[in-house]
């Protein structure tokens, strides 16, 4: 790996925001903000390189290299990113996607039942919302509508700590991410239930798999675990992975396998 983003994502607290696109619909997919990312313009990442550096005091080689030549050099960022994403985030993402759907859902039950205010109000403990103004704490400066872009994007995410982010790139409407609701208990193991009504339907082998798939694992490690062959382990995951309930993702030299958000659906409607 060129390590390129472990430099774009240092020690300084600044981001680039060429790597945070504003999303161009509610649920992008990965390929979509891969695909934003590699076309940023050239003017854009080097203003952003410009200001890493006044964080940093200096760009390395490889952002020094970025800065010289956006165009070529943002297609290798890109699949560096892509790598990341498949052997840190992609194999936990049906856990963590379900609960930013909560989150979303529930905020949208907020604004339905009580409006935009009461929203905001209980947002987070540093934003408040009063006279038709929307405060930040320890924010530095204002943001007059005007100098802005048009609306405010609410981001929920697993990955803010506990407190907010902002991004303001106009003509992008700013952008506010905050900790999702519910992610206290995102990486608690939860034990599978409902896997006795499970396996009259998939197979007792195949149910018992799909339950051990609380966390990604291998076919060595499931076969380990289960006490079933590394070969039927294979065949039943195989399948389970035609039906769309179990989602591959190469990490080194081994696969590790995960339940896919259709099995968690059945698993809680099994367990209801």
């Amino acid at each position: 790996m060129d390590r390129a983003v472990a430099e774009l994502i240092g020690p300084s607290g600044y981001v680039p925001d060429f790597l945070n696109p504003a999303p161009a619909g509610p649920a992008p997919t990965p390929a979509d903000e891969w695909d934003a990312i590699s076309a940023s313009p050239a003017d854009r990442v080097r203003q952003d390189l410009d200001h890493l550096a006044r964080h940093q005091g200096h760009l390395g080689p490889r952002l020094s290299s970025l800065h010289a030549d956006p165009p070529s050099r943002l297609a290798k960022v890109t699949r560096e990113v892509e790598t990341y994403w498949e052997l840190a985030l992609a194999p936990y993402w049906a856990r963590i996607k379900a609960v930013l759907d909560a989150d979303i859902l529930h905020r949208a039950r907020t604004v339905a039942e009580h409006g935009t205010g009461h929203l905001f109000n209980d947002l987070h403990t540093s934003v408040s919302w009063a006279d038709n103004t929307l405060t930040l704490v320890r924010r530095k400066r204002n943001l007059p509508r005007r100098s802005t872009g048009a609306g405010l994007l609410l981001i929920p995410s697993a990955f803010t700590g506990p407190g907010l982010r902002t991004r303001v790139r106009p003509p992008d409407p700013p952008q506010l991410a905050y900790p999702a609701r519910g992610i206290g208990t995102l990486w608690v193991t939860r034990p599978a239930t409902g896997t006795g009504a499970l396996a009259p339907v998939l197979g007792r082998s195949r149910t018992l798999l799909l339950a051990e798939l609380e966390t990604p694992a291998s076919t060595t490690e499931l076969a380990h675990r289960t006490g079933l062959s590394p070969a039927g382990v294979s065949q039943y995951l195989t399948a389970l992975r035609n039906a769309g309930l179990v989602s591959a993702h190469r990490a080194g030299r081994s696969v590790l396998y995960a339940r896919t958000a259709a099995a968690e659906t059945l698993l809680q409607a099994a367990s209801a």
